[in-house]
């Protein structure tokens, strides 16, 4: 097992990366306190409840809360339903709630333990790669509004996160690579030597060998974590970590959160800002060429699906969080690792979204 410590504007919370962690008792019960509201999806839950459960023996007041599977229920009525089974717990500013599950179940039941008694504890349980290497770690929570993508949330730092990297064996393939643009992220903006590792262990990571998969969870929590140490609340280099989000939360939404995994529509944006940083002369050529390469062997898509109104994604790109006096802001590249956030016209958006 390996630990890495996550520093933040109150202290620090570990985040243990390592095979077969769920089934460490002491691992789990060191970061418990209070009851505890373990909340879940319906396909998680038959895969690692009872595994995780098995842990918490010797814990009388312990209720699991299973929420239906998906993006499209990553809402307020989902919200209400944590808060409603934290109330019938009988939960106090000790309780713990416990998210074993991918992004939706840990931003979710991270927002719902943010708001709850004005914040209790919450300890996040990653089972899919994108949760493991992005949503867990930060403290961002939300859930979604039918305008836009976690557009209601707070920031909420978690007591600790346990990665169990065995848990990534039970994707399917389509997740699990969803998840692999999230790690092409952290080499893409702020990290070259791991892009240049990943461009070498495209197909180890494809075949899921233990090894390289858990360095790469390993290394993209690592680049997150010293991230987050300088910039909490993301007022400034935090932005960074949405490279390709703008594009990609738009596209999300554009389709209902239907057609696309989070981590595919990141692949898409992170396609289409690389190519718009070679239009507006920010990278050499060729950059987006690398990027769009090594998405490709991973399995991951790189361009806009037909038919799709372009200007209805660019309107939806003006509700983008990061956005100032009317200007969308965007994530580009100087270069593979080297990544800033710029004031984009919209002409120019249309240019690389109609390409």
């Amino acid at each position: 097992m390996k630990t890495i410590e996550v520093r933040h504007g109150q202290g620090s919370y570990p985040v243990h990366v390592g095979h077969g962690l769920l089934g460490l008792a002491d691992v789990v019960q060191r970061h418990l306190q209070g009851r505890i509201l373990t909340v879940t999806d319906d396909r998680v839950a038959g895969l690692y409840l009872e595994r995780l459960t098995a842990q918490l023996s010797d814990q009388p007041e312990h209720q699991s809360l299973v929420l239906p599977n998906g993006e499209e229920h990553k809402t307020v009525a989902s919200w209400q339903r944590i808060v409603d089974a934290l109330v019938n717990l009988g939960a106090q500013r000790d309780a713990t709630v416990l998210a074993l599950g991918g992004g939706v179940i840990g931003d979710m039941a991270g927002f719902a333990a943010a708001c709850y008694m004005r914040g209790i504890r919450v300890i996040q349980v990653p089972t899919t790669l994108l949760a493991q290497v992005d949503a867990a770690v930060g403290g961002k929570t939300g859930v979604n509004h039918s305008q836009g993508k976690n557009l209601i949330g707070a920031f909420h730092a978690p007591a600790a996160v346990i990665a169990d990297t065995d848990t990534l064996s039970s994707l399917d393939r389509r997740d699990y690579c969803a998840g692999l643009a999230e790690v092409v992220k952290y080499g893409a903006i702020r990290d070259p030597e791991f892009f240049d590792w990943l461009e070498d262990h495209a197909e180890a990571l494809n075949a899921r060998e233990p090894e390289p998969l858990l360095e790469a969870v390993y290394q993209s929590v690592r680049n997150k974590a010293e991230v987050v140490a300088a910039d909490e609340r993301e007022s400034g280099q935090r932005a960074l970590l949405n490279f390709g989000h703008t594009f990609g939360h738009a596209l999300e939404t554009a389709t209902a959160y239907r057609a696309y995994r989070h981590g595919e529509a990141v692949a898409i944006g992170m396609a289409l800002a690389s190519r718009l940083s070679e239009l507006l002369g920010l990278s050499a050529t060729g950059t987006a060429e690398r990027m769009t390469r090594l998405l490709q062997r991973l399995d991951l898509p790189t361009s806009l699906p037909e038919p799709l109104d372009r200007d209805r994604l660019v309107d939806l790109m003006r509700l983008d969080k990061k956005n100032r006096d009317e200007q969308i802001r965007l994530i580009l590249l100087d270069g593979i690792g080297q990544a800033r956030i710029l004031p984009c016209p919209s002409h120019d958006i249309r240019k690389v979204l109609q390409a």
